[in-house]
């Protein structure tokens, strides 16, 4: 037995060596915690709120310091001069995407989301192209959005004011937008392809919220091991990549290149341009995954945003009056909202920016990675390294949102009462992998809260003081605990 302690000793003693050689060969990374042989710094980490580990470890090692996930060093940026300093001002230096094991085997490097390099940089620029010609923050857009908010009223007077849990009513809006963009469709809310797609993702996104997923991220081994929750979340992806890839073959086959509909058109026509081309990038392979980014993103974080704010407004029904009387001022009850109608509602605005800095919806951001060796300050950051940059340290800044931890839309208020930017704003991220459907979420978020506070009283089943807003998971993304709520028009 003695002998068996011995070894493992000496082989510990071995993997510290190994890990400071190449520490110190690699570049002169930032000071951290001292990392455990194989498993790193997970003993200091809170897998069921990452984001909350990574500030109490800021405080001991500063804004720019390293964690170890397992045997990998990654980088973590805390605090919006180390982020903006990243993600803005060495935005192509920081332009790579880091890994998370579970979505790479689903994605495969294709897509939008998390290709790199040259594939990313054609995809993204063809995307925001694409989509800004197609109207993305533009008056067509806004029409489709505007219609998408009367079928989300209508679909919420059918709830006759009876308490209700509504996650699937708010996730069918911004569901239908992004699949008039992408494929030109429009569901019935009680849909039975709607409601399964809808499904299938929101299962997909508790998974990968789970405790569980994080550990397997850190050590992908572990997912051989126990494949029963991989294989889930990928028997889902597969299903809703297996929809979109029907649409892009009936899209084929009813293509016409003097007319795009819609997003896949687009993309059609330009694989068909660069058919000879044995480099292109523009493939049916990366359509479908394309697609499925645009897909996942556009309804997941606007659909939540949309739930989490809801339930803020329950707790704080001083906040809920004071926006109703500032649209009965501003609109009316009757005239249909419009873009135009925010630059005249800055308590609104506010209201939104607030919803959105207070939910922290992706506490780390999806993680980048340096396409080059990068001089950091004081320190050389090899090629290929992790990125993990806090944002709940750039929108919970004490000093630029005083009292971070409470809901105030006067976070975004001068003292005259005027809408007030931030900076500190990185709900959408930052720099060049910054959320390509930002126009859209932010119209999306204005005229569908908007019209439901114009058409309904918001009454909970509870008192306000006993509603719970404490996220229900804290992983990759922020979830809002269930709740019902009544709709009650006015």
């Amino acid at each position: 037995m003695d002998l068996v302690v011995f070894l493992g000793l000496c082989l510990s003693c071995l993997l510290l060596l190994s890990l400071w050689k190449r520490r110190s060969r690699k570049g002169k990374l930032p000071p951290g915690p001292t990392p455990l042989p194989i498993i790193g710094n997970i003993l200091q980490l809170d897998v069921k709120n990452i984001s909350k580990s990574l500030s109490k470890l800021s405080k001991l090692y500063g804004p720019v310091f390293t964690v170890y996930l397992g045997l990998k060093p990654t980088v973590v940026l805390h605090g919006y001069e180390a982020v903006k300093e990243a993600l803005i001002d060495l935005g192509e230096e920081f332009s790579g995407r880091g890994s998370v094991p579970l979505l790479e085997r689903s994605n495969k490097g294709y897509g939008l989301v998390f290709s790199s390099g040259k594939r990313w940089k054609e995809i993204r620029r063809f995307s925001l192209m694409t989509l800004r010609n197609f109207g993305m923050g533009k008056r067509s857009i806004e029409e489709c959005v505007q219609q998408e908010a009367h079928c989300l009223v209508e679909e919420l007077r059918k709830t006759n004011a009876s308490p209700c849990d509504p996650i699937f009513i708010l996730g069918c809006a911004p569901c239908n937008v992004i699949c008039s963009i992408i494929f030109q469709n429009h569901f019935d809310y009680t849909d039975q392809n709607l409601l399964s797609l809808l499904k299938l993702m929101n299962e997909n996104v508790n998974i990968l919220n789970s405790p569980w997923v994080q550990v397997c991220n850190i050590f992908p081994v572990f997912m051989d091991y126990f494949p029963g929750i991989q294989n889930k979340y990928l028997k889902n992806s597969d299903n809703i990549k297996s929809y979109l890839l029907e649409k892009i073959k009936e899209h084929q086959e009813s293509l016409d290149i003097n007319n795009p509909r819609d997003f896949i058109d687009h993309f059609l026509i330009k694989v068909k341009q660069e058919k000879h081309n044995l480099h292109s990038e523009f493939t049916i392979e990366n359509l479908l995954y394309t697609a499925s980014d645009l897909f996942a993103a556009g309804i997941h974080t606007t659909a939540t945003t949309l739930r989490y704010g809801l339930l803020l407004l329950i707790k704080h029904p001083e906040v809920t009056a004071k926006v109703q009387e500032e649209i009965d001022r501003v609109i009316g009850r009757h005239r249909s909202p419009c873009m135009q109608d925010r630059s005249h509602m800055p308590y609104m605005d506010a209201v939104v920016h607030e919803i959105q800095r207070y939910i922290d919806l992706v506490p780390t951001n999806l993680p980048h990675a340096v396409t080059r060796d990068v001089k950091f300050r004081n320190y050389l950051i090899p090629k290929g390294t992790t990125i993990l940059t806090s944002l709940t340290s750039v929108l919970h800044d004490d000093k630029e949102f005083p009292n971070p931890g409470v809901f105030d839309p006067g976070h975004f208020l001068d003292e005259s009462g005027n809408f007030k930017k931030s900076d500190y704003f990185m709900a959408f991220s930052a720099g060049k992998r910054m959320c390509v459907g930002e126009g859209l979420a932010r119209m999306e978020l204005f005229l569908f809260l908007t019209i439901i506070l114009q058409k309904f009283t918001l009454k909970s089943v509870v008192e306000p003081k006993d509603i719970n807003i404490t996220p229900a998971t804290s992983g990759l993304t922020s979830l809002p605990p269930s709740y019902q709520i009544c709709f009650i028009p006015v």
